[in-house]
């Protein structure tokens, strides 16, 4: 048996690819997890924002906006509708309630 070698432990980039395996299996479900919540709350902040621009159409008026009205004037969105980014190019499905504000969506 002249010329083999028995190999005994781990060599230095074994227990480093171990290591990123051990890492990436606990990082990236929390990643995806605070990207998911990340995108529901800001969808949230779209709503009161929307809410907030019925209360100044309100005021400025006297009278409760329809959404399409809302959306389409400038004055209280200037880039156009809002759309949930929790999926991109949905645009909000709400309607006004009873006490004419959205409410958010479950996601």
């Amino acid at each position: 048996m002249s010329g083999i070698k028995s190999k005994n432990g781990f060599i230095l980039v074994e227990l480093l690819i171990v290591v990123l395996i051990l890492v990436a299996a606990i990082a990236v479900p929390r990643m995806v997890a605070s990207a998911d919540t990340a995108k529901i709350n800001a969808c949230n902040t779209n709503v009161d924002l929307i809410n907030t621009q019925i209360e100044l159409y309100r005021a400025a008026t006297g009278s409760i906006p329809t959404l399409t009205t809302l959306f389409t004037d400038t004055n209280y969105f200037p880039d156009g509708t809002p759309e949930c980014p929790y999926s991109e190019g949905t645009t909000f499905p709400y309607a006004l309630g009873a006490n004419g504000h959205v409410t958010p969506h479950a996601h």
